[in-house]
């Protein structure tokens, strides 16, 4: 399954990047289910990411690697690729884009912030039926890049 979602910002490409830190991280963990966030390395390749879901009769772990991480002056992007997940997963892929944009009639730089993922479950079926559910968790990350880097 493919989920992909644009939000521009009101911040150059390097304040952005800069911005992409555990405190980020941490304002973007849904609210179901809670999430503790165990290890925190950061976006460069070879980091990783440890996250504790609570479904509060029972925890699983979700560790992803930074698997690949460039940076340009047109774009920085990094990969976090699932190596242990939750049950309900049995595949994860979320590339990470920030691409430059310069507003043409006031020569501003801005970005925008790129949430490309695939996904899959172990079983067909629950593909469909977990996709409503991450593409909410991603679309409720635009109001949070929004409030920390800048509205568009």
């Amino acid at each position: 399954m493919h989920i992909f979602f644009e939000t521009p910002v009101d911040q150059p490409l390097s304040e952005t990047w800069a911005g992409f830190n555990r405190s980020l991280f941490e304002q973007l963990t849904p609210l179901f289910p809670p999430v503790n966030v165990v290890r925190f390395d950061g976006c460069l390749t070879g980091d990783v990411v440890h996250l504790q879901l609570n479904f509060f009769l029972f925890r699983q772990d979700w560790i992803s690697q930074i698997v690949d991480q460039q940076t340009g002056t047109e774009e920085i992007y990094f990969i976090d690729q699932g190596t242990k997940l939750p049950f309900f997963l049995s595949y994860w892929h979320h590339r990470h884009g920030l691409r430059r944009f310069v507003d043409a009639p006031t020569g501003q730089e801005h970005t925008v912030i790129i949430d490309d993922i695939t996904f899959r479950t172990p079983f067909l079926l629950t593909n469909y039926l977990l996709y409503p559910v991450m593409w909410f968790q991603f679309v409720c990350r635009k109001p949070i890049y929004r409030r920390v880097f800048g509205r568009l």
